[in-house]
């Protein structure tokens, strides 16, 4: 099922997972470009913005979440997925693709601009967050992600719920032969190809036990005048956060003529 990630109120440009925070108990989002002019409310520690503003936006992300703790870190494409429930603060780990986490009040978050954020939780239990590109994808960061949660949580796959949330469709993103084989898709014809990672990412949950599996409507590329897209600027884009984090808050959903539900 297609699910729009809905503008929510606040001094930040974001978008949360609608009824995350009713139905699970889960605050689980993405920021946003931002009507700022210039780069917009860029994330990206790795990015072409200057540290020192960059690390402002951070701290404005995190008063207005309200969380104790922050968990970030600069992403390899790779498989490493980390339980992380406890700190304060900031907490900065290099070489990690996912967390996962059943403390209430440390937030989770990667920074994409493309690659896809996979929420996955057990409501008001246990939350992971994925950063899976296409090596990610095709090397089992999902099937990872789940098993690291399951023994957290001490549930089974019935109970989880996932979103395949903001990142580039299919029609946008171009790829070669070795992606469509990494990620177990026919490379028929001279190419090039183009692949839909959160459909090929939503079939390993049904293969893996998840049912409850929704996929975000927005495009990473062709809606960038609400995010940012490493392809469609060739390189010279921002980055978003992605967050997860168990929390009580009530999100504040702006009324807005953006898409909702599909």
């Amino acid at each position: 099922m297609l699910v729009a990630e809905a503008a929510v109120a606040g001094s930040i440009p974001r978008f949360e997972i609608p009824h995350w925070r009713e139905r699970l108990g889960v605050a689980a989002g993405i920021t946003g470009r931002g009507a700022d002019a210039g780069r917009g409310f860029d994330l990206g520690l790795w990015s072409q913005a200057p540290v020192g503003e960059v690390m402002s936006r951070w701290l404005a992300f995190r008063r207005e979440m309200g969380f104790s703790a922050v968990v970030l870190g600069n992403q390899v494409h790779g498989t490493e997925v980390m339980p992380i429930d406890s700190g304060c603060g900031w907490i900065q780990v290099e070489g990690i693709d996912g967390w996962v986490c059943t403390t209430p009040g440390i937030l989770l978050t990667i920074t994409v601009a493309d690659c896809v954020p996979v929420y996955l939780a057990v409501p008001r239990r246990a939350v992971a967050l994925l950063h899976a590109g296409w090596r990610g994808t095709a090397g089992g960061l999902l099937e990872r992600g789940l098993e690291r949660l399951l023994a957290a949580a001490r549930v089974d796959e019935s109970k989880v719920v996932m979103h395949c949330g903001v990142g580039i469709c299919g029609g946008c993103y171009e790829v070669g032969s070795e992606v469509m084989k990494g990620c177990g898709a026919a490379a028929e014809g001279p190419g090039p190809w183009h692949l839909d990672l959160r459909h090929t990412l939503a079939e390993q949950a049904k293969a893996l036990g998840i049912s409850d599996v929704t996929t975000s409507s927005w495009c990473s590329a062709h809606d960038r005048s609400f995010f940012y897209s490493h392809r469609a600027s060739r390189g010279s884009d921002g980055r978003m956060a992605a967050y997860s984090g168990l929390s009580p808050g009530p999100s504040r959903l702006l009324p807005t003529d953006l898409p909702g539900n599909i």
